[in-house]
């Protein structure tokens, strides 16, 4: 069989066409989206991230701002950063770049944020919101995968999906939002016995396990789709995923690569929410 690879760059770009076109009509009409990204400490990969973010930001016509704070800054203090953000009106999303140093409790940072900058869709409020299928902020990688899948012409209604990871952050809002679109969600993790069992089931395999080529040819079906959101170095330094690319390949109906397939969905469905955020503030100035 031969794979098709699903180039997350391309829709990725796709999709950021029409953001652009949306920025153009909000400034046209007074507002400048804007996103505010707080940096705190030197973490050399949350510092790319974060300058590939605000780079994203500036070729669109976003306004971003860096808030970068020290890593020893107490965590009163970011919470008052957060909420000077809060009321801020050039501002329409706010953005902790994550880890945070230990002494921080990540869950006071996210619950901070108002729930109408949220872009990240982390807080209660959103996640509630999006495991009952109501309109807000969808959790940015998750509703990458989503949008991947549906501009590759792949219907999930009805199919098996089987998630490997369980993280507030991509396995367990991927599977709700695979459910909302009428598939069989399967979540399995570290703790799950004789995984192959369950992932050769799936038609759809998410890996979100963090685990640099954990995924081979024994855990897939043939004819799977195979989607890996992990980012991971291996024992040469180079980026891999969580599924073993190479060994795969033939396998699989369809496979993203890592690096140029979710992660550049990510980052763009984190300007989608911004600039859904600035739509819904003139929205409101309106009526």
């Amino acid at each position: 069989m031969s794979s098709v690879i699903i180039n997350g760059k391309e829709i990725g770009q796709e999709i950021r066409t029409g953001v652009a076109t949306r920025v153009k009509k909000l400034k046209e009409q007074g507002i400048t989206p804007g996103l505010a990204v707080i940096l705190v400490g030197d973490n050399p990969a949350s510092k790319t991230y974060v300058a590939n973010k605000q780079k994203s930001c500036e070729q669109i016509g976003m306004y971003s701002e860096l808030v970068k704070l020290p890593e020893e800054i107490s965590e009163q203090a970011l919470l008052e950063q957060i909420r000077e953000l809060n009321e801020r009106a050039s501002i329409h999303g706010i953005l902790v770049q994550l880890p945070l140093p230990k002494h921080i409790n990540e869950d006071k940072v996210i619950q901070t944020i108002s729930p109408e900058k949220d872009v990240d869709g982390f807080s209660p409020i959103s996640v509630g919101k999006m495991m009952l299928g109501q309109d807000t902020y969808l959790p940015c990688t998750p509703y990458g995968v989503m949008k991947m899948l549906e501009h590759t012409g792949i219907d999930v209604a009805g199919k098996h999906a089987v998630i490997v990871g369980r993280s507030h952050i991509v396995g367990k809002p991927m599977g709700q939002l695979l459910l909302q679109k009428d598939a069989t969600v399967t979540y399995t993790h570290s703790k799950t016995p004789d995984l192959p069992y369950f992932t050769k089931q799936a038609d759809i395999l998410i890996a979100a396990v963090g685990r640099a080529n954990f995924i081979t040819s024994e855990h897939i079906k043939e004819g799977a789709v195979v989607i890996d959101v992990g980012i991971n170095r291996n024992e040469d330094n180079r980026l891999c995923g969580d599924v073993d690319f190479e060994d795969v390949l033939g396998i699989a109906s369809h496979i993203t690569p890592v690096p140029g397939g979710v992660g550049p969905m990510t980052i763009t469905m984190l300007l989608e929410n911004t600039v859904q955020a600035a739509e819904k503030e003139l929205e409101r100035q309106e009526n």
